[in-house]
């Protein structure tokens, strides 16, 4: 299942529940992260902000990132206008399209609220882990 995972579950993740939960299906092979350009920048604006600011952290993640088997990237997205009230999060509709993306994965409410954009399904992670599956 190929999935983009919103700033919020990301970050999250460093903390536990079930945000952590869905990296470590990426990490361990049953999903698959798509990820752009504006998505990995946001991810790291917002480390920052919170106080990670050691480069070797973050060489670790774009490690992470460029050597996982099960990372998608696309390098170039199309315009949407998807979410009303926070453009900001368009971007994670564009990476899923581009990409085929099965589900946006989200804590963010204006995100969630699109439930559904081009059969792109938009969930928080307790219910795609309700959901899923793993092969």
């Amino acid at each position: 299942m190929k999935v983009v995972a919103d700033t919020n579950v990301f970050v999250s993740s460093f903390f536990g529940g079930n945000p952590r939960k869905i990296i470590e299906l990426w990490k361990s092979g049953s999903l698959s992260l798509c990820l752009s350009p504006e998505i990995l920048e946001e991810y790291f604006k917002v480390l920052r902000r919170m106080g990670l600011e050691d480069e070797s952290d973050f060489k670790e993640l774009l490690d992470l990132f460029s050597k996982a088997p099960n990372v998608l990237f696309a390098a170039k997205t199309s315009e949407v206008h998807a979410v009303p009230g926070d453009p900001d999060d368009d971007k994670f509709i564009a990476c899923a399209i581009a990409l085929g993306a099965d589900v946006i994965i989200t804590g963010d409410k204006a995100l969630e609220s699109v439930r559904s954009y081009n059969n792109i399904r938009i969930m928080t992670p307790a219910r795609l882990l309700g959901e899923f599956k793993p092969k």
